[in-house]
């Protein structure tokens, strides 16, 4: 049977979407799972930071340089299949791994290289379950579902460390994998009788599909004519610069300022886990003002201030970082889930793939060009210091964007992006 739509082609009902999302939660619970396991399995065998920082890198080298043609590529093909075969590969992959174990054969370079295939398969697995959201949500409604995604994320990073670390002490590594592979199983499977709406693609002139590289172009000159995602674009690659190095240093400040170990850096991961969950509730619930770009602006600041306090705690006070920490992570998931609701609203279904690709690969390209900066400047200053940078970065951003017309009316603005010849 037929689902119900609007006049303009929405859909009534949210079921098939939600069944979708069960499942693609249910498979992002068992790859965070495994992905603990075996960083834990990493530390363990190496004790090596290299180790560990390789290991990084093999997880961000497939979202940097494939990302923009795994964006062409799902926007032309069935995002169903994208999603299916995507998961599947990563369950065998995880299958070849689990055996490694079992016949004890297994090396670190095998970890890297299911690191390094997970990351691949997820640059379409992303951007594939992204676009078919707009698909099969109402418009007005992609606010509060992005809410409930930020909450899934944070619900997700509360409870898969503590379970893999149980985990990890009472069973053989290969029967944790194997959860990955049922939770796998259960992201597939309604997909397999579930249809995912697909936009409609234009032939080109010589009745074929366009190649991967003019999609690709085409991504990019959507995002270079629309002025205000152009600066929002930006304004990302600036701010991963100056945060993401954040994150990677608080261990060092657990230990150096606050004095504390894993107990203290658990507090604040934790904290920042429910933030997450309290801020993609809150705005599921309120669905923020009816300019989403003043939400997501508005969340930034706050945020950054927040950011700013936890890097002037003093040594003795960590009560008041973590509660600094976990309302950064409540305004930041409150930002973020906006962000992608104005995105999914604005960019037609048809070029949804390769602009969250795009956007996603410059923003996470700044990561490693911003750890290469803040390693020595924490040396130097310190790495509390390195959030104060960040949060003060943060927020200016936010406030230059009320300044900014293109940026308050970028729903507005949105050009049109039929597909010309």
């Amino acid at each position: 049977m037929a689902e119900p739509v609007t006049e303009d082609g929405m859909p009534r009902s949210m079921a098939r979407f939600w069944v979708v999302f069960g499942g693609q939660a249910f498979s992002l619970f068992g790859s965070r799972l495994v992905q603990f396991t075996l960083v834990w399995w990493l530390t363990q065998e190496s004790g090596s930071a290299s180790v560990l920082a390789l290991a990084s890198i093999m997880a961000l080298l497939p979202q940097v340089i494939v990302g923009p043609f795994a964006g062409s590529l799902v926007d032309r093909w069935s995002r169903r299949v994208v999603l299916i075969v995507s998961d599947g590969m990563i369950a065998l992959a995880i299958v070849f791994l689990a055996l490694l174990y079992a016949w004890g054969v297994v090396e670190i370079w095998h970890i890297y290289g299911l690191m390094f295939i997970r990351a691949l398969l997820g640059a379409f697995q992303w951007p594939a379950f992204q676009a078919s959201t707009s698909l099969m949500v109402p418009k007005e409604q992609l606010s509060r579902v992005a809410g409930f995604n930020q909450s899934l994320q944070g619900l997700v990073s509360i409870l898969a460390p503590p379970l893999g670390a149980l985990l990890f002490e009472v069973l053989p590594i290969e029967y944790i994998l194997a959860i990955d592979v049922a939770t796998a199983f259960l992201a597939i499977s309604p997909l397999l009788l579930i249809a995912i709406p697909q936009p409609p693609r234009a032939p080109d002139a010589e009745g074929g599909w366009r190649s991967v590289l003019e999609d690709m172009r085409e991504g990019m000159r959507f995002v270079w004519d629309w002025k205000g995602l152009r600066f929002i674009m930006g304004m990302s690659m600036v701010i991963n610069l100056v945060i993401t190095p954040g994150f990677s240093l608080l261990p060092l400040v657990v230990a150096d300022h606050f004095g504390g170990g894993a107990i203290e850096l658990a507090y604040l991961q934790s904290a920042g886990g429910i933030g997450m969950i309290l801020g993609g509730i809150l705005l599921g619930v309120w669905g923020g003002f009816m300019n989403r770009v003043v939400t997501a602006f508005s969340a930034l600041i706050v945020g950054g201030l927040f950011i700013i306090l936890f890097g002037f705690v003093p040594g003795s006070m960590l009560l008041l970082a973590v509660a600094a920490f976990f309302m950064f992570s409540t305004t930041n998931s409150m930002a973020n889930g906006t962000f992608f609701a104005a995105m999914q609203a604005s960019i037609p279904p048809e070029m949804q793939g390769r602009v969250f690709t795009l956007l996603m690969s410059l923003s996470a390209a700044m990561a490693p060009l911003g750890l290469a900066i803040a390693g020595p400047v924490a040396d130097l200053i310190g790495a509390r210091t390195w959030f104060v940078i960040g949060g003060t970065t943060l927020t200016l951003m936010g406030v230059l964007g009320f300044f900014i017309p293109a940026i308050m009316n970028l729903e507005r603005d949105a050009p049109n992006a039929t597909l010309e010849e």
